[in-house]
């Protein structure tokens, strides 16, 4: 007897009016009119059956603390930094907690089942890495929390910030990041980036860099993430977040940048929502779009995956842990609207930022741990056009996540009408 049935799903390879059995958390068969008997069956009717959403990039120590202290009255990237500036000192160790439990809980509904969440290490007392270790031990359970070491203030910029970055690993902090454009200078930055990336060879983990998040074309220091990545043998481990600089540089120089980066084997995450929100603040008409050049580094061998990067919090007011939402913006931002782009833009938030975090035993096959999502539309397109429901989310087996598939009535003189938004 099997644990759980779904009957008639859409796969997201294209496959239509398949069933899915678990066993004992996991995949045991994909296949037509799978027959036997099943502690519970649900017949999906044709909706979309995804492996969970992945959000590569994120900061969990900050989320859903919007309006403590205060408002960023003008939205903008280096009010954020400030207010996160006066907000440290402030908030607890448990009052991190908290707010990112309560925040895994919201992910964990919309369909999400891992996160890379950056927390940051400028801060002697590592409030912020105390309480996400402690988050990550609490939501093992149904949603995988990697972590990244992140210098938020500059690694030389801060007075502490290297050996305190040094600490949050030695507790067992996942990931090595950086944030070279916010040195005091260009050379600072590179140097910071070399010094990162070697840091990270000794201990054999992987880098996540937020890398020339700025409109200024001179803001390279991917270029030397790429370099650093060859010379220590890092390839594939190494991740570039945001590149916004690469939106304003000239064609000339990206024609040798992105080679350099595709045999670096660099992946690279823009954050379509905060990208689109914070950059090209100081341009009247035209104005700079902000994301960096998705279509070319996807087209030129890069991994390219969409992080979700801020929920309510000193940069972002808004967002709800949806990676729909995210793929629709960086859909429409990127102009990606053929029909293989778009199906594209699915996989940026699901298989493709499963690779860049390095999630093993990741998608729906046979034999892989019965992970996934049950979404109401029929395919990958209709899904992102539709922010589409959330029916079932499964966790090794079992159904953690589950609500009634969204219905209207429209009242007319000649009678009630039903329908949903996807007849």
């Amino acid at each position: 007897m099997f644990d759980l049935m779904i009957k008639g799903v859409s796969l997201t390879d294209g496959r239509e009016e398949f069933d899915v059995a678990c066993k004992d958390g996991k995949i045991v068969e994909i296949a037509k009119s799978i027959l036997g008997d099943s502690k519970e069956t649900i017949h999906a009717e044709g909706c979309l059956l995804s492996p969970p959403f992945i959000d590569p990039h994120f900061h969990m120590d900050a989320t859903l603390s919007l309006g403590t202290p205060r408002l960023n009255v003008s939205g903008t990237l280096l009010e954020g930094i400030s207010l996160w500036g006066e907000l440290k000192p402030l908030q607890s160790i448990d009052d991190i907690i908290s707010r990112a439990v309560k925040y895994c809980d919201l992910a964990v509904a919309k369909g999400i089942g891992a996160i890379r969440s950056h927390v940051d290490t400028c801060d002697d007392e590592l409030k912020g890495v105390q309480a996400l270790l402690e988050v990550r031990e609490k939501v093992k359970g149904y949603l995988d929390l990697q972590l990244v070491a992140f210098p938020q203030d500059g690694v030389f910029r801060d007075p502490t910030a290297l050996e305190n970055t040094k600490r949050a690993l030695d507790m067992g902090v996942d990931v090595v990041g950086g944030i070279p454009h916010f040195e005091r200078t260009m050379s600072e930055g590179a140097r910071s980036v070399k010094l990162l990336c070697e840091i990270a060879a000794e201990r054999g983990l992987m880098v996540d860099m937020h890398c020339d998040e700025s409109d200024d074309p001179m803001s390279r220091h991917v270029e030397t993430l790429a370099f650093e990545t060859k010379r220590l043998g890092l390839e594939g481990r190494v991740a570039g977040s945001h590149l916004t600089s690469m939106h304003s540089m000239d064609n000339y120089y990206v024609s040798k940048l992105i080679p350099l980066m595709a045999e670096s084997q660099i992946n690279v995450i823009p954050n379509p929502l905060i990208n689109i929100m914070l950059q090209g603040r100081h341009d009247t008409y035209p104005k700079r779009r902000g994301q960096t050049r998705v279509r070319e580094l996807r087209d030129a061998g890069l991994t390219v995956g969409f992080g979700s990067d801020c929920v309510m919090d000193p940069w972002y007011s808004l967002g709800k842990a949806d990676m729909l939402d995210v793929a629709f913006m960086a859909l429409h931002v990127g102009q990606l609207s053929s029909r293989e782009d778009m199906g594209w833009c699915f996989d940026a938030v699901t298989k493709n930022s499963a690779k860049i975090i390095g999630l093993e035993e990741y998608g729906i096959e046979k034999g892989k741990p019965a992970n996934f999502v049950l979404l109401q539309a029929k395919d990958k397109i209709e899904a992102i056009r539709l922010r589409a429901h959330r029916l079932l989310v499964v966790r090794d087996g079992l159904i953690i996540s589950r609500s009634d598939p969204v219905k209207y009535t429209l009242h007319k003189p000649e009678g009630d009408i039903d329908f949903n938004e996807i007849n």
